[in-house]
């Protein structure tokens, strides 16, 4: 066994390293799932990026996995502890969704893809924070309070998906799941300088993934390196007749390509994310990974995306239309928070609707019923549409001449915690690269490519559908010639 001293590196450890470890002998799944719930209760009061932590059922998953070591049924997976974003339906576990609404209910049953992660043998840590219903940039609209950023505790992680990438990027998590329906996998994990990939729409299933926008709404991994993710998206990816929106596929093995050169690999770079509103220092970092792309035997291609500037307005007439619907079934009768002595049914519906949704879940209903209303659906929701395939055309055409395509994640690094809160305009441009790839319905990734001022930046990798092994081979082959992905915050070494 090693030492006390040696002990304390198990956070500086990939997935892929620990397994390792695990398979050897030289810990065991429950000491390494202790470690991890120890740093959760060192750190995480200055980082509030858990709503909650499941300490007995990890503690007796970890057993578990042991046993299957030890009698030499484990997989890559077995006995690695990792978080779950609280968008998830776990098992007699809260399942709160970041709201107020949802505070009082335990889920009577798992997501798929918290089943899959059981059946691959790993240990469920906790569920992360989260803007409410998966509506936010930054991860303040949590009813639980603003998760903080590791590298700097005055900045978001971003979000949704903000607690996520805040637990794995101060290593309180190995890895974590996440949802990305505009940018909320890859966002965060840019501003908090983690790697995490949304997959192509419907290759790994939304069942009991509690619903913001069906036709958008994607799970994926995050952690520290593209080998990571790839080793946790094959476990969740594959087929689930439980959800008419996943598709009925052969799952490839996700790290089989991970060791392809890149020589000769096109890379897109679309004119309209070099242009008016990318910080200038973001802009010098990421020209400096595509520098690396060079060396590793990459070309480089200009190309143009004529209707990305169409994605925000585009995506906010969808997407809130579409959360309007699904956020329809919480109405104070069946599950979630009830307001008192209601009294009358429209006294119940109305006050258990307006006391249980935050402000940012409130606007998106409204503008959504609005778009869907009679007179306006035709003007505004299926417009929408229409130029949604515009959008997707637009990368048809770019992936007959290049391979993959490169940008910045985010136009800017993490901003101050309350600095847009008061300007939605503003926070909805943060998403400004992100949206486009989820309205297409493509996979996308972001990894770790350098810091301004201290804070990460992310280098945004898009690619054609069912591409995922792609963009991991072409995260991996930066990963083994940089070490962006390996800082770790000086407050939680």
């Amino acid at each position: 066994m090693m030492s006390q001293k040696e002990m304390k590196k198990y956070h500086e450890k990939t997935i892929a390293e620990l397994s390792t470890m695990l398979q050897a002998g030289e810990v065991t799944s429950v000491e390494l799932t202790q470690y991890f719930l120890n740093r959760i209760k060192a750190h995480d009061g200055r980082l509030n990026s858990f709503i909650t932590v499941t300490e007995e059922l990890a503690l007796a998953a970890a057993k578990d996995a042991d046993a299957a070591i030890k009698n030499g049924t484990a997989g890559p997976l077995t006995g690695v502890p990792i978080a779950h974003k609280d968008i998830f339906c776990t098992q007699g576990v809260r399942t709160s969704c970041g709201s107020k609404m949802l505070d009082n209910f335990i889920s009577p049953y798992d997501a798929t893809v918290v089943t899959k992660m059981k059946q691959a043998g790993v240990v469920m840590l906790g569920k992360t924070n989260m803007d409410e219903f998966a509506m936010g940039s930054s991860n303040e609209t949590s009813f639980y309070g603003a998760v903080k950023n590791p590298w700097n505790t005055d900045t978001v992680p971003g979000g949704s998906s903000g607690g996520s990438a805040a637990a794995v990027a101060a290593r309180l998590a190995p890895a974590a799941t996440g949802t990305d329906t505009g940018g909320s996998i890859r966002q965060p994990a840019s501003m908090c300088g983690i790697t995490g990939i949304k997959p192509t729409y419907g290759r790994v299933s939304r069942y009991g993934m509690i619903a913001f926008a069906s036709s958008l709404d994607q799970a994926g991994p995050m952690g520290q390196s593209a080998h990571d993710c790839a080793l946790l998206l094959n476990a969740m990816a594959g087929f689930d007749e439980k959800d008419s929106t996943c598709l009925d596929m052969e799952v490839p093995d996700y790290t089989a390509e991970l060791d392809k050169p890149l020589k000769g690999l096109r890379i897109g770079l679309p004119k309209e994310y070099f242009g008016e509103g990318l910080n200038v220092d973001v802009e010098k970092v990421i020209r400096a990974a595509l520098d690396e792309y060079k060396k590793l035997g990459a070309e480089l291609v200009d190309i143009e995306l004529p209707n990305s500037g169409l994605s925000v307005p585009v995506y906010y007439v969808v997407a809130p239309a579409e959360c309007s619907a699904n956020l329809s079934r919480f109405d104070g009768v069946r599950y979630g928070y009830r307001c008192e002595n209601p009294v009358d049914l429209m006294d119940l519906y109305t006050r258990s609707r307006g006391e249980g949704f935050g402000a940012e879940v409130k606007r998106r209903i409204m503008v959504g019923t609005y778009a869907l209303s009679s007179g306006y659906y035709d003007a505004y929701y299926l417009k929408s549409q229409q130029l949604r395939h515009k959008i997707s055309d637009d990368f048809k055409n770019a992936f007959e001449k290049v391979d993959v395509i490169m940008g910045p994640t985010a136009p800017d690094t993490a901003f101050n915690i309350g600095e847009k809160s008061d300007d939605p305009i503003s926070m909805y441009l943060s998403d400004i690269y992100t949206i486009a790839v989820n309205l297409a319905g493509l996979p996308g990734m972001s990894v770790p490519a350098g810091f301004v001022n201290g804070k990460p930046v992310g280098l945004q990798i898009a690619g054609n559908y069912f591409k995922e092994s792609q963009l991991l081979n072409v995260a991996h082959q930066y990963q083994l010639h940089t070490d962006w992905h390996r800082a770790i915050p000086e407050a939680f070494v």
